[in-house]
């Protein structure tokens, strides 16, 4: 009987008995699907590069390499699309245990009925229907979001040219009420155009799309030059900023340096942010082969509950100046990106410290 929901899908059969493959051939042709045959783990892998199937069906026990061996080297494969497997074993639980562990969907035991294959075919067809369009889905509003912050950027840069141009009185002198009003404007566009840059990065990043150039540069000085940038605004609200860094030691990593300055803006920007008296520490130096970097505030502090999920994506925060819930997911995803961890140490009421360890020199793997 054909296959009315799925007719044409692309099964890749694999056995290194003839008579199996030409059984389980039949099976399947007759019920309208397009079918490749493979006798050994390898021709299959050769196979599954050059055309990937909608389904795979592996014998477990194959010389050379095991149904249980083909999996877990199709699941390596992180380029490819999800790939429903459905081993056949003639073995015990143990075999079933391990094949799953290296990523199986399904077992069908030998011998096999007919109908029984040709359900559990479906039913995992079903599922690589149902991950497909998810991932679909995910893509699309990947791209939209792409496009729409780009679309915004636009309109916002002009319109923070403008303004600027107005409290510069290029277009007539200002009342007081008219300077107050075009300040107003121009933090909340600033602030406008800082949350869809922010948007638009941690997206190429989650798509896979962020190209990162990294290079040699020093950790020191580069912390100096975003204290330099943010020192107005501690200085508004009479907040010191200390920077402790052994000098004989040596600061120099490999990564993005565009990046990291992204990376350290956030979280310095963030302890300004929520301290209203005391002062932000930030302190650098290298262990065994790691740049330890920590920025410590005297702000108000982060509760354990909101600990646990500080770094997800959309994650606002109970204090009124809580913004998007995208900054630190960004940070997270800068940090990862050069292969490195964050951690954050903080009790309400009782300030934060941030702790980013970053290699010095990245791995290749």
């Amino acid at each position: 009987m054909k296959d009315e929901t799925f007719p044409g899908k692309k099964i890749l059969v694999v056995d290194d008995s003839l008579e199996n493959l030409c059984m389980i051939e039949a099976i399947l042709d007759s019920a309208g699907y397009q079918v490749s045959l493979a006798e050994d783990g390898a021709t299959a892998l050769t196979l599954i590069e050059t055309s990937p199937p909608d389904l795979v069906l592996s014998d477990v026990m194959m010389p050379n390499m095991s149904g249980n061996e083909l999996t877990k080297k199709i699941r390596q494969q992180e380029n490819l699309s999800f790939i429903p497997i459905l081993l056949i074993t003639a073995q015990d639980r143990a075999d079933v245990v391990e094949g799953l562990d290296a990523g199986a969907d399904d077992f069908i035991r030998k011998p096999i009925e007919i109908d029984e294959l040709l359900a559990r075919v479906r039913s995992l067809l079903r599922l690589k229907h149902s991950i497909d369009e998810r991932e679909q889905m995910a893509k699309l509003r990947e791209d939209f979001v792409s496009r729409l912050t780009h679309d915004l950027r636009t309109p916002l840069v002009a319109a923070d040219r403008i303004l600027s141009l107005f409290q510069e009185e290029a277009f007539g002198t200002l009342t007081e009420p008219m300077s107050e009003a075009i300040a107003s404007m121009k933090t909340s566009n600033h602030n406008l155009l800082e949350m869809t840059n922010t948007i638009l990065e941690v997206y190429r990043y989650e798509a896979g799309r962020k190209r990162l150039t990294f290079t040699n540069f020093d950790v020191a000085e580069l912390i100096e030059e975003v204290i330099q940038e943010l020192k107005p605004l501690a200085e508004q609200k009479a907040l010191a900023l200390k920077f402790k860094h052994p000098k004989k030691q040596n600061s120099e990593i490999v990564g993005s340096r565009l990046e990291i300055r992204r990376l350290l803006t956030n979280l310095m920007g963030n302890a300004l942010k929520f301290t209203e008296r005391g002062s932000i520490s930030i302190s650098c130096h290298q262990k065994a082969d790691f740049m330890i970097i920590k920025v410590q505030d005297t702000g108000c502090g982060i509760s354990i509950q909101e600990q646990a999920n500080l770094f997800e994506r959309f994650r606002q925060g109970n204090h009124r100046l809580s913004g998007s819930g995208l900054g630190l997911h960004l940070v997270r995803q800068i940090v990862e990106a050069h292969q490195g961890a964050i951690g954050v140490e903080s009790e309400k009421g009782k300030g934060s410290l941030f702790t980013v360890s970053l290699p010095c020199e990245l791995s290749n793997e």
